[in-house]
């Protein structure tokens, strides 16, 4: 395939468009001088597209920048720009649409699997599937203060909003609709949802059933994303859990030339390759073992932040891009099982089960079930008042996360509990963390990246299973076991389920302990006016809270490295005034040894 994924940045609205085109010319010259970096892949072509508009202030204009342009790409009818992470542009993942030259409209699919965001300048609205393409719009891009207090919740920005104040993205599953009459109020675009994940109305019981129905729209799903095949092998990123060993086998099964890839984090934790070792031997298909060891995370860090364009908190993402980093060396297609986890109910909903049962009984509990819900993140929520100094918090004080789950937690749409908390998976951690942040460490190395869970049939299917071919008993994912228990090991589909184990604690408390004094000093902290300036030794020693033991020490010291990292990168920011009042600048065995004196 000779395909070249791509970005577009664009504009549409009323003014003097030799200027806005100067402006236009202006970034695209600041894109060209960064070519070869990870913002674009080194292969991007930068092409410019001008739609035939008349010099007429009371007409709205448009024109699109295409960076890597697919030259097999032709826009789906009304379409000026479109793209698709997949490299499948009959059903584009984020598209810009007009219609009769008066209306413009953003959109995006339900799995969020590419960003759309977009800026209102005086009376021109700019669009673009990167934020990094908006900020040389705006005079002087600031930090959002809501967007901040989101990410520490949750380890992403929730949608709309983004961390930078008056830029905003379309939500996944929605079109912005901005009509021509609304010349004066362009910040106010009609929402229109073009998918909602609802309950059926009548559910599926039958275990038999299930089986053959799921098996039909899994090899389905695989059907379709390889129908254009003319290039292998295509890449598996294989963590020897049940997802990505399901991906793996149907393509071996449709007759796909597959090599897998897993992670090797060294003698830390416990290892997880061995599964995808058993996994890839039962299917005959050869496995890359990527070194994910500090020395490699340090290397990629900086790499990961501008590939990502957003802030993304989880310990994930650094290993992710040193996958696809090695995958591109094979393949121009990587495959991975994300998304079967929010389909099946794979995350461990039990707690929450019983949390909403015991709301139920009990309204006027302490937690509303929505805070409990909230509490599945475990990041900072709760832990505003040690977190932030006094002008940030007053701030926040206003603010209440539990409104960015609402939609996503509506009793209306899936009365059933199982079903609810399906939908909030694949609204919120899927479409809003997992997908975005895969295609977007995917494009920054020329990769199509392709998600066999995020097919609408199968997804609207699951809507169809009652509670208990979803989890029986204590066996999570139930029916999705039932259907593959053939195709795989047993000890693969039967074995509980674990979530990656990135060995965050062990590398901030050696390997990268030094480091955290440069990114997390209290000197830059504190000119931030953000955090407080000693949260990172406060975090280290135990003091932040008493849930922030153990591995979330790791976790939320890593949520404060990446928006320290992104700030730098994007906002123009540096550590250059540092303090040593910080505890990192001694070895980390003498420090731990000081803790025990001093105990």
């Amino acid at each position: 395939m000779d395909n070249i994924p791509h970005h577009f940045l664009g504009y549409w609205g009323y003014g003097a468009q030799h200027r806005l085109e100067a402006l236009l010319s202006d970034v695209l010259q600041n894109l060209s001088s960064r070519r070869g970096e990870t913002f674009f892949p080194s292969q991007a072509e930068l092409d410019v597209v001008f739609t035939d508009t008349p010099e007429n202030h009371l007409l709205p204009v448009c024109n699109v920048i295409y960076i890597g342009r697919d030259k097999n790409y032709s826009p789906l009818k009304n379409q000026i720009a479109g793209v698709s992470a997949s490299g499948i542009f009959s059903a584009p993942d984020a598209w810009v649409s007009l219609e009769k030259s008066n209306c413009l409209i953003l959109g995006r699919e339900p799995f969020g699997k590419m960003p759309l965001y977009w800026t209102v300048q005086r009376q021109v609205i700019w669009f673009a599937t990167q934020l990094k393409l908006l900020l040389p719009i705006l005079q002087e891009p600031d930090v959002s203060i809501p967007g901040l207090y989101g990410y520490s919740c949750f380890s992403y920005v929730p949608t709309p909003l983004t961390p930078v104040t008056g830029v905003f993205a379309v939500p996944a599953g929605t079109e912005l609709i901005w009509h021509d009459g609304n010349l004066n109020n362009l910040q106010t675009p009609e929402s229109r949802n073009i998918n909602s994940w609802r309950q059926a109305p009548e559910q599926l019981t039958d275990e038999t059933t299930a089986i053959r129905e799921l098996q039909i729209l899994l090899k389905n799903s695989i059907a379709e994303q390889i129908a254009d095949f003319s290039h292998e092998p295509v890449g598996v990123f294989l963590s020897g859990g049940l997802d990505s060993s399901v991906v793996a086998a149907l393509l071996v099964q449709a007759g796909v030339k597959v090599c897998a890839y897993t992670l090797d984090f060294g003698n830390v934790g416990i290892p997880e390759y061995p599964y995808a070792e058993q996994v890839a031997q039962f299917l005959k298909i050869p496995l890359v073992k990527v070194a994910a060891q500090p020395n490699h995370i340090k290397n990629a860090l900086i790499p990961t932040v501008k590939a990502l364009d957003l802030p993304f908190g989880d310990g994930v993402c650094v290993p992710l891009y040193l996958l696809f980093q090695r995958a591109r060396e094979e393949t121009q297609i990587t495959f991975n099982g994300e998304g079967g986890d929010q389909l099946f109910a794979g995350w461990t909903n039990k707690p929450l089960i019983a949390a909403g049962i015991y709301q139920s009984a009990n309204p006027a509990g302490e937690e509303t079930f929505i805070q409990q819900y909230l509490r599945t993140f475990h990041r900072l929520w709760g832990y505003e008042s040690q977190v932030y100094q006094p002008e940030i918090y007053g701030e926040i004080e206003n603010l209440h996360p539990e409104d960015w789950l609402l939609a996503a937690l509506d009793a209306t749409e899936c009365p059933a509990l199982l079903h609810r908390l399906r939908r909030a998976s694949l609204m919120l951690k899927g479409a809003q963390n997992i997908h975005p942040r895969a295609s977007a460490l995917g494009l920054a190395h020329g990769l199509w990246v392709r998600s066999p869970f995020c097919n609408l049939d199968l997804a609207q299917w699951t809507f169809r299973l009652s509670g208990e071919l979803c989890l029986q008993g204590a066996c999570e994912k139930y029916i999705l076991k039932r259907a593959v228990e053939n195709w795989l090991p047993p000890e693969i589909v039967w074995r509980q389920k674990r979530g990656m184990g990135v060995p965050l604690t062990s590398w901030c408390f050696n390997d990268l302990w030094h480091q955290i004094g440069v990114w997390l000093n209290p000197e830059t902290l504190n000119a931030n006016n953000h955090f407080y300036p000693h949260i990172a030794a406060q975090i280290v020693e135990g003091k932040l809270g008493g849930a922030i033991q153990g591995r979330r020490i790791g976790e939320i010291l890593w949520l404060l490295i990446m928006w320290q990292l992104w700030r730098w990168q994007f906002l123009n920011e540096n550590f250059s005034k540092q303090s040593w009042n910080h505890p990192f600048w001694l070895p980390p065995w003498l420090w731990r040894n000081y803790k025990r004196w001093q105990a």
